[in-house]
């Protein structure tokens, strides 16, 4: 295995990507790994190696690098038509490595399990997603519908994970886009934690939970092996 740090240029704008090739010949399928708040913190990469280990090749994307060096990184400033450049410019470095990648994969921590959401509606090389506790997923982000809005575009089978001491989604909000999805006959699948709060996934965090982590993982894994290996 090869892990390293790769700048790729979105649209001139230079993205840090956390990469994990694999050294054995492929094909085997990609998954893009999409941060939290805290950016592409030491969970995110963990997240990177252990896919790896499962059989994929996975890449962790900084999507605060369309912001200034001298500003504080912020979600408020990120922008929808950005981040879909951004998934968009990810796929395509998977398809420079030396061995063959695909199909493709996405998972995403809060921040990022609304972009998994945006992806599996927005980016057509995306043929799984996985959203963990993606809050804000009926806001906009700049110009252009949400991704609830977009509900309508989804293309591949989703998976979602959240808790019911969670408020941003809260248990209404994935009851509506649970209800919206089954309404266009989607193809998802919703995991809901008792006793369990945002974040849970998160080792380094106070809300980390390990029964949920662990069975929200092997769910995880087990959702994209079918869609993506079985493929």
């Amino acid at each position: 295995m090869t892990v390293r740090w790769e700048t790729i240029q979105v649209n001139g704008s230079p993205m840090r990507v956390y990469l994990g090739e694999p050294d054995s010949p492929g094909p085997r399928p990609g998954i893009v790994v999409v941060m939290g708040r805290p950016g592409v913190d030491a969970m995110i990469q963990d997240t990177v190696h252990r896919l790896f280990r499962a059989g994929y090749a996975a890449a962790a994307l900084d999507l605060y690098h369309w912001q200034p060096a001298d500003v504080e990184p912020s979600t408020s400033l990120l922008r929808d038509t950005e981040i879909i450049a951004d998934v968009k410019a990810t796929v395509a470095q998977f398809k420079t490595l030396g061995q063959p990648v695909g199909p493709m994969g996405i998972v995403g921590f809060c921040l990022g399990g609304r972009v998994s959401y945006l992806a599996a509606a927005a980016v057509d090389e995306i043929k799984a997603a996985a959203v963990y506790y993606g809050g804000n997923i009926m806001a906009t982000r700049g110009a252009g519908p949400s991704p609830f809005e977009r509900t309508k575009d989804i293309h591949c089978p989703i998976i979602a994970f959240t808790g019911t001491q969670d408020v941003n989604p809260s248990p209404e909000d994935m009851r509506k886009i649970d209800t919206e999805l089954t309404r266009l006959n989607k193809v998802h699948e919703f995991h809901l934690y008792l006793d369990t709060d945002h974040a849970f996934m998160n080792f380094g965090a106070e809300r980390y939970r390990e029964r949920p982590a662990r069975g929200a993982w092997a769910e995880t894994l087990a959702f994209f092996d079918h869609h993506l290996k079985g493929a």
